[in-house]
């Protein structure tokens, strides 16, 4: 369980408030500096968040836009002053509903034991600054922010720490495909055409679609990004990040619809069913078997009916793409 802190007022001008998260720190940081993460917890719950610049590091700009139901904009912007990767980064914040009331953010990484303790700092410009800030209520948006930012940090742990029934059950609870092909090749030889982008390229996408970008930071925490193009010309972009990789073995990344900038939107995005979730869980086995490779796809979170049906079929229609692929 994370441990959030309220903030606490140091001195006149400045708020400080510490958690801890039971993750490691590279998978903090990475959570924290990586824009195609951070829809997934900057703001309160009731906003989307679109990314529009993020440039990490000393002089780069970001500006992030929240929307509210109703279509209303918020801006925010600022500049990096300081990063120093996996230990510390200093910025400046502005709410442009509010311009010329800037203040400066740092927040400084420690691993404790494996869990990861974040120290933010706030300094207003002013006194009136800070206090016009709490009286806002932005104080609870701001917990709220860190909840989310823990909820994604923490979530593979959780997963990892139930025991082996109990997720056998989960599984079987949830909604979800499950497919098994063999190629007739070595597992070596598969796992690079599932991984490498310029392979991915050949063959990604069902029958009649090309996959125009692929773009894959395979690492715990990296982020897998791609577009497919239809026959008819239109993109369907998606994105995900990859939560265990075991070489020549086994990977597990999260599956979302994103637009072109890589942001997280639902599947309505497309035209598609507002059943699908906001995100999903795509998880591959390879085993060798006398020279050939058996995979084990599994789409978990996919709800039952035509949706089921139609990634199902989309998948095999990928293999079957991967096996000319593998033969060429």
């Amino acid at each position: 369980m994370p441990t959030i802190g309220k903030p606490e007022r140091t001195s006149k001008r400045e708020l400080v408030s510490t958690h801890v998260f039971d993750a490691p720190r590279e998978l903090v940081w990475k959570a924290w500096t990586n824009p195609k993460l951070i829809p997934r917890w900057w703001g309160p719950r009731k906003y989307t968040t679109v990314v529009e610049k993020m440039d990490v590091r000393p002089g780069g700009t970001w500006r992030f836009v929240q929307r509210d139901a109703e279509g209303n904009e918020f801006g925010f912007h600022g500049e990096y002053r300081e990063v120093v990767p996996f230990e510390r980064i200093v910025e400046t914040f502005e709410f442009e509903g509010m311009p010329g009331h800037v203040l400066v953010e740092s927040a400084v990484f420690e691993e404790i034991r494996g869990k990861t303790k974040v120290t933010q700092r706030s300094v207003f410009a002013t006194v009136e600054d800070l206090e016009g800030m709490l009286a806002s209520g932005m104080e609870e948006g701001a917990r709220e922010t860190i909840e989310r930012f823990a909820e994604l940090v923490e979530e593979p742990k959780k997963s990892d720490a139930r025991p082996k029934k109990e997720q056998a059950r989960g599984r079987a609870q949830k909604n979800e495909l499950v497919i098994t092909r063999i190629f007739d090749a070595p597992p070596e030889r598969v796992w690079k055409a599932l991984t490498d982008p310029r392979e991915m390229k050949q063959w990604w996408g069902p029958k009649g679609f090309t996959a125009p970008f692929i773009s894959v930071d395979l690492r715990v925490g990296g982020v897998f990004r791609y577009c497919m193009r239809s026959p008819e010309g239109k993109d369907y972009w998606g994105t995900g990040v990859y939560r265990e990789i075991v070489p020549g073995k086994r990977i597990v990344y999260t599956d979302s619809f994103a637009d072109e900038k890589g942001n997280v939107v639902p599947a309505t995005y497309y035209g598609m069913s507002a059943d699908l979730p906001l995100e999903m869980l795509v998880t591959l086995t390879f085993e060798k078997e006398k020279g050939q490779t058996k995979v084990t796809l599994q789409h978990a979170g996919m709800p039952a009916g035509p949706d089921l049906e139609g990634a199902t079929q989309g998948w095999n229609e990928m293999f079957d793409k991967l096996v000319k692929h593998l033969e060429a």
